[in-house]
């Protein structure tokens, strides 16, 4: 089973370039701090809610992806909010996307290439060579939002991290996003969990916002 971070990634990749889809840097990063603290939660190892974020269990989950974060939390577990550990997850997440990318390609769902152009510039890009498992994410995303099904809970969590960091605008033309605008808020309504991280980092980003407009007045 993939983690939330390799199925965030897949989700962003476009299969004809090999290169992924271009999103905020705020975005990205907070969709995998998200991912990281919900597959956490979804091993039962903390729990949150709209005010806190308590540590349940500090046994460590075997997970290199996640296991760092779970001793950040062991060890200052006092430290802060729900907000406060995505902001603090967040500065891990070059880490977790090239581990994130590391593992799609040791599992061959995903090739590494680096290209040189006029041998200065580098650019990596990273062709599908499993494209069932990288189809089967994009795939199972847009059918929750383009039905009535009953989605699973990680497709939910999904769709909750992708809301939160505006990457389904993206992904979706506006006349789709339209479509779905719906569909998305009543799949959030589903997990609890899930609407607590959609609400964290909706607040950070209005936090954001605030700060930038105190320091640059129009």
């Amino acid at each position: 089973m993939l983690r939330f971070s390799e199925e965030i990634m897949l989700l962003l990749l476009d299969d004809d370039s090999g290169k992924f889809t271009r999103v905020p840097d705020w975005s990205l990063r907070y969709a995998l701090a998200g991912g990281v603290l919900m597959d956490l939660a979804l091993e039962n190892r903390i729990d949150t809610d709209l005010e806190s974020l308590i540590l349940i269990d500090a046994t460590p989950t075997g997970d290199t992806l996640l296991d760092p974060t779970l001793k950040d939390i062991e060890l200052y577990q006092d430290s802060g909010d729900a907000s406060f550990w995505v902001e603090r997850t967040a500065g891990r997440s070059d880490e977790i996307r090239e581990q994130a990318l590391s593992r799609l390609v040791s599992l061959g769902i995903l090739e590494q290439r680096d290209e040189h152009f006029l041998w200065v510039f580098n650019s990596r890009r990273y062709p599908v060579v499993d494209g069932e498992v990288e189809r089967e994410v994009k795939l199972r995303i847009m059918k929750v939002l383009f039905s009535n099904e009953v989605p699973d809970p990680r497709d939910v969590v999904i769709i909750c991290l992708a809301d939160a960091c505006d990457i389904f605008s993206k992904l979706l033309s506006r006349h789709e996003l339209n479509q779905v605008s719906d569909r998305i808020e009543q799949v959030g309504k589903l997990d609890l969990i899930g609407q607590a991280m959609t609400h964290t980092i909706r607040d950070i980003q209005l936090s954001i916002a605030l700060a930038n407009q105190q320091n640059y007045p129009i």
